[in-house]
């Protein structure tokens, strides 16, 4: 009996020995790193959101851009056109006390250049004024608003004054001509020619 128990624990023993010896312990991880599994997150959590504006200028448009060059830009008009329009009263003019301060425009007056104030017309378009005492003629841009004076439809600079001959008496009758752009353009180069002629002699 004593021999079958001794056999008998004999074989226990072998079989704790095998089995110790098949499972892995801490110091067979450590040495042989390659052999400890791997858990995947991916499939666990959705990936981070983009930072804003770090990578999505990368990522090409799902269509060609539709944004219009400057071969597609049309032309720019420099102003209305006001050929349509003519009228006739008393002309004033305003000079060096409005000189600098803001127009109705927003331009700054300047009493030596060529503009005027009307109370309806366009800003920003161009008449041509003509002295009916004397038939001098200016052309002028309206940028302002004005007169506020009974009697009066338009103020004049105090340059376009001077060439319509009007300085000294302060009022004048006058005929007033709409122009278009292309008029005006004209009739200003003509204007300047005719006024640097004047100078010389």
């Amino acid at each position: 009996m004593n021999a079958r128990f001794i056999r008998h624990v004999g074989s226990l023993l072998a079989v704790g020995v095998l089995a110790g010896c098949a499972a892995p312990g801490s110091g067979d991880v450590a040495s042989n790193p390659q052999t400890t599994p791997s858990v995947s997150t991916s499939s666990a959590r959705s990936p981070a959101p983009l930072a804003f504006d770090s990578h999505l200028a990368n990522v090409p448009a799902a269509q060609p851009s539709q944004t219009p060059s400057l071969a597609d830009a049309q032309p720019i008009t420099s102003g209305p056109d006001a050929s349509n329009f003519e009228q006739k009263g008393k002309a004033s003019w305003y000079g060096r006390m409005f000189h600098g301060r803001k127009t109705a425009s927003g331009e700054k007056f300047n009493m030596n250049a060529m503009t005027a104030a009307h109370r309806t017309l366009p800003l920003a378009s161009w008449v041509r004024v003509t002295n009916e005492a004397n038939h001098k003629t200016v052309v002028v841009k309206i940028n302002d608003r004005g007169p506020y004076v009974h009697g009066r439809v338009i103020d004049l600079s105090y340059a376009a004054a001077a060439v319509l001959g009007m300085r000294g008496s302060g009022t004048q009758k006058v005929k007033i001509e709409g122009l278009t752009q292309q008029e005006a353009r004209t009739a200003r180069q003509e204007q300047a020619q005719a006024l640097a002629d004047d100078s010389v002699n």
